[in-house]
């Protein structure tokens, strides 16, 4: 194999562009591994592909722009990489071999909008992008659904985030000026037009690395597993928390410790927020969904403990600001974002004070991006 450099990408030409999105989650966090409900959608900012094939029989050529990194693979041997990114690629490959996909040699260029780690799903962007990619660019076949599942299982197998469905799902799925109503035991979903002006989405980027976030995500998943063992013995019916109400719950709240009874009943009641929340959104009654929104971070820090104090200020902040109507933190924790629903008028002058407020109590760096519900995954020739 030669070693890959700028000049082996010079002048490409792709056969194939694909633009894969980021993704935002108004409310329902941690749900979707639990089979509950999740109200994400896709932006409009995303990550760009560039395929070609390169007439070999298993040599893939791949550059990431925004690492400056190149990653070459063989098809006959494919295994996970100490290089965090290469393993979103390299799972998604692997999957799509598993499923007998006749893979052949290609090169692709990757460029991407999304700031990393900021609980926007850069990595089911990444890995929804190359399998839709490759499926086309090979003519796979594989019906969309399969392309979601797969993405999802190269995080698991590759990555080893034991993620649930929704980051794939809102990432090809999407369409734009809607939010899905996704419920995740099922994938049976609700397109439901969103139009919230005068008011904005403005994301606002702690900036703080959360890199507790595997493992612990990973733990929280598996205390609400214990939590659904301990319910079964008294309620049989029950497979996960999803079927699980808060009178069931108190009913065995003995035999759980209290971290996982905190647990349990914070996805209980998340799931009937999100299902409040899309009546609210669905009557124009925007503060009332932004209550919600306020309630879901407060779950979120005291029950579900996968906020951090820079997500806790934001959150905070925003509270005292009559043309905020709800702030969330939002992703797997411990960092990233938090989602705010602001009047637009607000948003220069919010943005500024918050960020002024931000750098004297941390001495980091706030980051602000104002996003619009958008198209999921779709290719540009």
């Amino acid at each position: 194999m030669h070693t890959l450099n700028q000049h082996y990408f010079k002048d490409f030409k792709p056969l194939l562009t694909v633009h894969s999105p980021g993704r935002i989650n108004f409310i329902g966090e941690h749900t979707d591994y639990n089979n509950g409900f999740v109200l994400p959608t896709a932006i409009d900012r995303t990550i760009s592909f560039k395929f070609r094939k390169n007439d070999t029989s298993s040599t893939c050529n791949i550059y990431s722009k925004s690492y400056n990194a190149f990653l070459q693979v063989d098809l006959t041997h494919v295994r996970p990489s100490e290089n965090e990114w290469e393993n979103y690629v390299l799972g998604v490959i692997h999957e799509l071999l598993l499923r007998d996909a006749s893979l052949e040699g290609f090169d692709c260029i990757i460029e991407s909008e999304l700031p990393i780690g900021a609980g926007i799903s850069s990595s089911a962007a990444l890995e929804c992008g190359m399998a839709i990619g490759l499926n086309i660019l090979f003519n796979l076949k594989q019906p969309l659904e399969e392309l979601i599942l797969l993405s999802r299982d190269a995080e698991h197998r590759f990555v080893g985030t034991n993620c649930g469905i929704m980051d794939q799902f809102a990432v090809v799925m999407s369409k734009k000026n809607h939010v899905l109503l996704l419920d995740c035991k099922s994938l049976d979903y609700e397109l439901i037009p969103v139009d919230i002006s005068p008011y904005k989405i403005l994301l606002l980027n702690t900036n703080v690395s959360h890199n507790l976030a595997t493992s612990e995500y990973n733990k929280r998943r598996e205390e609400c597993e214990l939590g659904v063992q301990v319910i079964q013995q008294k309620h049989t019916e029950v497979q996960s928390l999803r079927d699980v109400t808060l009178a069931m719950l108190e009913s065995v709240k003995e035999e759980l410790n209290i971290t996982t009874y905190k647990r349990c009943r914070y996805v209980i009641s998340e799931n009937a927020r999100v299902l409040k929340a899309v009546q609210e959104l669905k009557n124009g009654n925007l503060e009332a969904f932004g209550d919600l929104m306020y309630l879901s971070h407060e779950g979120l820090q005291n029950l579900y403990n996968v906020s951090c104090d820079e997500l806790d200020f934001l959150v905070d902040y925003s509270r005292e600001h009559e043309h905020i109507v709800g702030s969330r933190m939002m992703g797997g924790g411990f960092g990233g974002c938090t989602i705010n629903i602001i009047h637009e008028s607000a948003v220069e002058a919010y943005t500024k004070t918050v960020s002024e407020a931000y750098k004297n109590h941390f001495k980091r760096e706030l980051t602000a991006i104002v996003v619009n519900p958008s198209q999921g995954t779709f290719i540009k020739n």
